[in-house]
Parts: structure tokens; sequence; C-alpha cells
């Protein structure tokens, strides 16, 4: 008997130790996982505050060889230009992502129903568009007859329905028993009642997933605004930061505005500046939108 409860607390030691090594292990492989990751953004942000000359001297650091804040003073001397492009691409990603995932989610909705006569049809029609496109001259030929030319819809409606999204979220559906939907019209529930107030909470990691793709298409979005905005009002922010890392012009207009001469202008600090500028807001938010994005997929399970 003492043999046998010896050994059983020699097992439960060697168990705990095992576990202890593993979570130790664990940690600091993903520690240092993460943290190659973090490091270049850091070597962009210790980048952005070096004097430009310093940072052709000695090169990139993670800490700032000769400090300074040169690169910030002049992308907020003129903030009338980062706000308005702010202000445009928050409002395309907010009202992108909000619009798309609707039109997503009704869609997918409405080819997952077996009582729909004609879903295959229109799932290989949907489909379809996937495998061969019209090219850019005849889209751009309908956007501008469509007088959507330096327009915000011309922004919006490009990334508004992707196929790929409704594939995922009928594939989402799918996996949702068909008794619940049943039951519900029973209870004389209507098709957009089960569809808004049953299929659309269960279906919270789908929404998530999908939501956060079409955030960030949006907010990376450039090239519709090269092709369709020539109005400064209506520039996103990418497109603005496009302009600048292309074309030494923006860093001129700055240097006519702040009366620094163009030789001394901070230009690498300056791309640097403006790449945190730009992803700094999306660093910032991501925590916060992964909280929900894990409650949703918790409250969306299905219990058996």
């Amino acid at each position: 008997m003492r043999y046998s409860r010896s050994g059983t607390v020699a097992v439960n030691t060697i168990k705990k130790t095992d576990k202890l090594a593993f979570n130790v292990i664990g940690y600091v492989v993903l520690g240092a996982i993460s943290l190659l990751c973090l490091v270049p953004f850091l070597i962009t942000l210790s980048g952005s505050v070096t004097k430009d000359s310093a940072l052709f001297e000695y090169g990139y650091r993670l800490i700032p060889k000769m400090f300074s804040l040169e690169a910030y003073e002049l992308i907020f001397r003129t903030p009338e230009v980062i706000v308005g492009a702010y202000t445009v691409t928050i409002l395309l990603v907010v009202s992108g992502t909000v619009l798309g995932l609707f039109l997503t989610a009704m869609t997918a909705y409405v080819l997952h129903r077996r009582d729909f006569k004609y879903r295959n049809k229109f799932s290989f029609f949907f489909f379809f568009t996937t495998l061969f496109s019209g090219g850019l001259v005849p889209w751009y030929l309908v956007m501008i007859n469509l007088g959507l030319k330096n327009s915000f819809l011309a922004l919006l409606l490009p990334h508004l329905f992707a196929v790929f999204h409704i594939i995922i979220m009928r594939t989402f559906f799918t996996g949702i028993p068909e008794s619940l939907g049943e039951s519900a019209k029973i209870d004389g529930a209507g098709d957009l009642t089960i569809f808004v107030r049953l299929y659309l909470p269960i279906s919270l990691p789908a929404l998530s997933t999908i939501g956060l793709f079409i955030a960030l298409t949006y907010w990376n979005d450039w090239y519709q605004a090269m092709l369709f905005i020539t109005k400064p009002s209506l520039i996103p922010l990418q497109y603005h930061l496009y302009k600048i890392f292309n074309s030494m012009e923006a860093a001129q207009i700055v240097a006519q505005k702040t009366g620094m001469p163009v030789a001394q202008m901070p230009t690498e600090t300056f791309k640097l500046a403006m790449t945190v500028v730009v992803t700094g807001p999306i660093i910032l938010v991501y925590p916060f939108v992964q909280k929900y994005f894990v409650k949703g997929m918790t409250v969306g399970a299905v219990k058996g």
C-alpha cells in the first residue's frame, strides 16, 4: 500500500514536471515568434523618430541613434490632408464592412436554402465569375459610364460583394440544423425574422472572420482610388501613402508649405512615419476586435 501511494505521488510529480516543462518551452517558443513578428514594426517606429542623416549613416536600429521628430512635424503641419484621408478611409471601412456583411449573409442564406428552386444555378453563376474576368479596360469603361468617377461609390462598390465570402457563409449555414428554421416557422416566424434573429446570432464566428477580411481589404485598397479618384477630398489614406512613396512631388509641396529646403527634408524617415501613421490605428484597434472575435466564436457555438 505504501509502495502504491509513493508510486502515485511519483507519477503525479512527473506529470506536473512534464506539464511545467511543456508550458515553459511553449511560452518561450511563442514569445520568440511574437518577438520576430514585432521587430519589423519596432524598427519602423524607431526609424521614424530617427534623424534622417543618422539613418543613412548608421542604418536601421531598434533604438534611435539620433532622436528626431522632424518627420511627424512635417506630417502634422498639414493636418487637413491626413485628417481628410483618415475620414475617407474610416467611412469606407465602416460602411463597406456593414453593407458587405449584410449582402454576403443574405445571399449565402438564400443559396443554402433547399426550398430555393434555382439555388444551384445561381451558385454556379457566382462561381463562374471567379474563373473569368472582363479585364481592366471594360471595368474602367463601365465605372465611367455609370458616372462613378470621383465618387465615393467608386471606392465602395468594387469590394462590396466577394464570391469567396459567400462560399464561406454558405458553408457555415449548411452546418446549422434545418430543424431550427423549421421550428421557428411553426412558431410563426417569417424568413426575414429567421435570418435576423436566428441565423445571424449563430453565425457570429463566420461574420467576424469575413468582417475582418472585408475591413482589411477596404483599409489597404489604393488601386480603385488610383483609377477613379482625382478629387483630393476623396483620396483615401493608402492612396495618399502610395503617392508619397512614388513621387517626390508630395515632399516638394510639404517643403513649400513649411519653408524647409527639399535637401534638408527627412525623406526616408518621412516614409517610415507615414507607415506608422497608417498602420498605427489598426494595431491599436485589433486587440478590441479580437476580443469580440473570440466572444463571437463562443457565443455562436452550437450546444449539443
